[in-house]
């Protein structure tokens, strides 16, 4: 099998400047757009309604707008229970709507679109004190799942300076979290709970991808011993794990685009939601176990040789 030879440690300042790059263009952007902080976050109402056949979607936004005072979200998408199609509109505030309200909006839909049949199905309330909770539940998990993993590579690879190895792979974590975020935000998508779960997702890829390589690392090592630089063994061990990780992260995007193109044709946005930036982490994730974790190791470990060479 040819093995690859990139110079992954030598290139870390290039790397670390693209990432640079990219976030700055991703901070622009929150600038600009701002983020769209889901219901789930904010608090506020959701109605769901069934209707029949088809109507213009950007009119019927603007009807639903003109409805209430209120800033309201909608999304569109097929009911495939009962062969028809479900609006879901969304109020977030800090009062949830009265149950006048909600009644005043469906006979208003039911008026202006007769020949539809608009029937409310669903309506349910966030309070925003709960919102809040969900949110800080999610960066909880988020934070555990990052101590567990610092401490599990520490321990696993202790031979090659696990502490580091995890503090590195920990940096490399923390950009696929941020340049997610502003996929989300560029993409115009809601930060909800399918954000959540990429960003979930996305840490077990991503870690498995940098874990799979430090183990390579450990290996050559013991195999090319004491005398071969940080950055000759870990160049060595990335190149040898490449074309294993990039047939992997093309199967996953594979299946992950299946679903994202299907999501699309049947109009189930929810699932477009977790598709679309899930494919993008994958790719993340590839790029920041090779060139971001790897190489950053590389140089923390040249930095405490030198250190141990100047005081010694």
């Amino acid at each position: 099998m040819k093995i690859t030879h990139i110079k992954f440690a030598e290139n870390v300042k290039k790397y670390v400047c693209i990432s640079a790059a990219v976030i700055l263009i991703g901070i622009i952007c929150n600038i600009v757009f701002g983020a769209h902080l889901d219901i789930q976050f904010t608090g506020g109402t959701i109605l769901s309604y069934n209707y029949q056949g088809d109507i213009e979607e950007n009119e019927l936004k603007s009807f639903a707008q003109e409805i209430t005072d209120d800033r309201i979200t909608m999304t569109l998408s097929k009911n495939f229970a009962g062969n028809g199609n479900v609006l879901s509109l969304q109020l977030p505030g800090d009062d949830t709507i009265t149950p006048e309200g909600q009644k005043e909006i469906t006979t208003k839909l039911q008026e202006k679109y007769a020949d539809n049949k608009f029937t409310l199905s669903e309506s349910s309330s966030v309070e925003p004190t709960m919102g809040l909770m969900f949110f800080l539940k999610c960066l909880c998990a988020i934070a555990i799942a990052a101590v567990i993993i610092v401490i599990y590579v520490a321990i696993r690879f202790k031979k090659i300076g696990g502490l580091s190895a995890g503090c590195m792979a920990l940096v490399a974590l923390c950009q696929d979290i941020v340049i997610v975020y502003f996929t989300f935000v560029i993409l115009r998508l809601p930060i909800d709970s399918n954000f959540m779960a990429v960003i979930l997702m996305i840490l077990g890829y991503s870690i498995n991808d940098t874990i799979v390589i430090y183990d390579r690392v450990r290996e050559n090592r013991r195999i090319m011993g004491k005398h071969a630089t940080n950055a000759e063994v870990f160049n060595k061990s990335a190149n040898q794990m490449l074309k294993r990780t990039i047939f992997t992260s093309l199967t996953t995007i594979m299946a992950i685009g299946t679903v994202l193109v299907v999501s699309i044709a049947m109009g189930i946005e929810s699932v477009r939601s977790f598709a679309l930036p899930m494919m993008l982490g994958v790719v993340y994730g590839c790029y920041s176990s090779n060139c971001i974790a790897g190489p950053l190791w590389v140089a923390w470990q040249n930095h405490k040789d030198k250190k141990a060479a100047a005081n010694g």
